[in-house]
């Protein structure tokens, strides 16, 4: 039985509890209306609502991959929250994003991922591995993990630096094919020792059509700049078919990166 994505609800901000200043895009705790506090990522930070598309598709592949990743939920922010804001720059970024922004799940209690203190298993780091090197995932080093330890289980946070092709859309094909000469700092990289199976288990569950259904799940409104919605989700579901299919060229750059590296 082919796997089949979860939809992503949609709820309403209820309460700013408190921003995470973490990087330069100002995430923050809410509560919504379901009762649950959420991580927001707001389409008025940085990188705009590329970053909330590379996070919801990273996301989602993850958790088709097997991978532990914390619930994703589409946030919708009333104007009304950024005018009684005190901060200013927090005001800013509230007021520039009224609408729909992503939320992920907030896992209380969980910690930071220690690549000194916490190990992972072989299967498990090879499918990271593998993932962000399909994903073009820049933000997986041993100064950033963007991984946390909740449960004792490794869950994978924050897939917005993923997917860097869509800053620019310059020659997008010809990067779909080219491998991810980043994976040498990937700080699973030495404990991911089952590469070449995980390449034969998720090229054949990263289907065409289980794309399709990811991609189809981004809001329209995060689809600007580069042609109607239907044409920036068909860039999208394209660059990643093709990377899947050229997926021999990735592993061989992340297994000759691991033997440098062991």
């Amino acid at each position: 039985m082919s796997y089949q994505p979860p939809a992503i609800r949609k709820v309403n901000v209820v309460r700013y509890v408190t921003p995470l200043r973490e990087g330069g895009s100002l995430p923050a705790i809410v509560e919504a209306d379901d009762d649950f506090l959420y991580v927001a990522k707001f389409r008025g930070a940085g990188q705009g609502t590329k970053a909330l598309i590379a996070d919801l598709i990273g996301a989602e592949l993850a958790r088709a991959a097997g991978l532990k990743v914390p619930e994703l939920v589409l946030v919708d922010l009333d104007e009304a929250f950024g005018r009684t804001e005190p901060d200013e720059e927090i005001q800013d970024l509230l007021k520039g994003s009224t609408g729909t922004n992503l939320g992920v799940h907030y896992l209380s209690g969980a910690i930071s991922y220690d690549p000194a203190v916490n190990g992972a298993d072989p299967l498990l780091a090879s499918k990271i591995v593998w993932l962000d090197a399909l994903l073009t995932n820049v933000d997986r080093t041993a100064k950033n993990t963007n991984m946390l330890v909740w449960n004792r289980e490794l869950w994978l946070i924050d897939f917005g630096a993923c997917l860097y092709f869509h800053h620019s859309w310059d020659n997008w094909e010809q990067q779909a094919i080219l491998p991810f000469t980043n994976i040498k700092a990937h700080v699973l990289l030495a404990q991911a020792s089952q590469l070449a199976e995980v390449n034969e288990v998720l090229t054949s569950l990263l289907t065409p059509d289980l794309l399709s259904v990811i991609i189809q799940s981004i809001p329209d409104d995060w689809l600007k700049g580069h042609g109607t919605p239907d044409e920036m989700r068909r860039v999208y579901h394209e660059f990643l078919t093709r990377r899947v299919a050229a997926s021999s060229i990735l592993l061989k750059e992340a297994q000759d990166a691991r033997a440098k590296l062991i």
